[in-house]
């Protein structure tokens, strides 16, 4: 132990008065109390709620427990970050905004007692619970389990089953067989776009848990705070250089140099995810053989914007001006690395592939096809010369769908809105299930 190292013991939380404001909105009644933050109520804004972070740190389900100066502002930070993030992709969430350095307004839910933990590799208490597994067993798909929320118990571990089972109903929703599984899907999208994000940090992130709340509507929301206590976060995939709450729950006494070990983790976690979100440094060129086809080419700008893509819109032939159609396509070339090009033209589409023919970025045909000359016009599009590459989609969404997943590869952000956009279809079918089903009887 260092010479200037002192021991610290695990105190009772510092008493400090409550603000009856906090950025102009009156806080009512504390809502909820917990060992790391408090919920009040906004009686001025019905529906929404403030959340007061503590500076606080626990492990053990609260057994371990020491004050820690400049947490609450920390753990502010890295959650604003975070949803920041995933409301950006269009995950579901109740955070609204940040309100001052240590809380936020978020909506209003009744919170579900389930904790959802996703975990990559195998480590903690996994291991505990499946002896003979080794540490760093790589989880793929990532493994899901859930534990109902009882301190006095130790959070037990739960199965799909037993919360079906408990008929949780939280502002008129059951939680039933539906909810489970779209809690599911959820958790894991939710994971995964952390992941993907972290990944440009260089770091793994290991494991995290999440919960979720029902709104005054009946709608699930992913709620609650993420912070550095919600995953394991491993720099460069090494458990050595672990920067999470799990340095603290290690430590066997703790002393004042400990928690300052810790709280620079949480700083340094706070000051990556400031620059986490990948740069908006792509364009998908719509080109299109005749300012007819505007209406097909905006329908084509539209759902690109809706899946955080850049877009311009040009118009040139290469039947008639190929030089002015070659000279665009070098004029982007010339900016851009992430370029896409589509190409919009009907009757005799030469425009794709002479592109196609003349550059090495992605070309994607969507010619304006009309139900009574679709074979035509979709052939040539498709009946390509030899060493021409370039995709052919009827739609205009689908040829947004393709430029995404093609730029998504190199851009978190674009996959999570892809990725974001297939769990809403999934949910969406899911609702409409529920509500129809039933035997009607004759």
């Amino acid at each position: 132990m260092s010479a200037t190292a002192k021991t610290t013991q695990p105190i009772k939380p510092t008493l400090t008065s409550t603000p009856s404001t906090v950025e102009g909105y009156k806080l009512g009644n504390v809502l909820i109390e917990g060992k790391t933050k408090q919920v009040y109520d906004l009686p001025e804004h019905p529906g929404l709620c403030l959340l007061l972070s503590k500076d606080r740190i626990t492990a053990g389900d609260g057994v371990k427990a020491h004050d820690l100066a400049g947490k609450a502002e920390i753990s502010n930070t890295t959650n604003y970050q975070v949803f920041r993030l995933l409301n950006e992709a269009g995950v579901r969430t109740a955070y609204v905004k940040s309100c001052g350095s240590k809380s936020f307004i978020a909506r209003k839910c009744t919170m579900i007692p389930i904790e959802w933990v996703t975990r990559r590799l195998a480590t903690g208490s996994f291991l505990k619970r499946n002896v003979g597994v080794p540490e760093g067993y790589r989880f793929s798909p990532p493994k899901q389990e859930t534990f109902f929320k009882d301190d006095a118990n130790h959070d037990p571990q739960w199965s799909d089953e037993q919360i079906i089972s408990a008929k949780f109903e939280l502002n008129g929703l059951v939680i039933g067989q539906d909810e489970v599984d779209i809690m599911r899907r959820t958790t894991l999208l939710v994971f995964e776009i952390l992941e993907r994000a972290w990944q440009t940090k260089n770091c793994a992130l290991i494991d995290m848990k999440v919960e979720f709340g029902v709104d005054a509507d009946g709608n699930i929301l992913l709620a609650d705070i993420i912070d550095s206590d919600s995953w394991r976060l491993w720099p460069a995939g090494d458990k050595r250089l672990m920067v999470d709450k799990q340095v603290y729950r290690n430590l066997t006494t703790v002393t004042s140099t400990d928690l300052d070990a810790v709280k620079r983790n949480f700083i340094w976690v706070a000051e990556q995810l400031a620059d986490i979100m990948p740069r908006k440094d792509h364009l998908v060129v719509v080109l299109m053989g005749s300012a007819s086809d505007t209406s097909h080419s905006e329908k084509i700008a539209t759902s690109c914007r809706s899946l955080g893509l850049n877009v311009e819109l040009r118009v040139t032939s290469a039947h008639k001006g190929p030089e002015e159609t070659l000279r665009i396509v070098r004029e982007y070339e010339s900016v851009l690395s992430n370029l896409i090009f589509i190409a919009v033209a009907g009757r005799s589409n030469g425009l794709g592939p002479v592109v196609s023919g003349n550059t090495n970025y992605p070309v994607i045909n969507c010619p304006p096809v009309k139900s009574d000359n679709m074979q035509v016009d979709a052939w040539s599009s498709l009946n390509l010369p030899s060493g021409l590459g370039c995709a052919t989609v009827l739609y205009p969404e689908g040829a947004a769908l393709h430029a995404a997943t093609i730029l998504g590869l190199s851009n978190f952000m674009v996959w999570s809105k892809l990725r974001v956009k297939q769990l809403n279809n999934f949910v969406t079918l899911k609702k409409a299930d529920k509500e129809l089903r039933g035997v009607r009887t004759a």
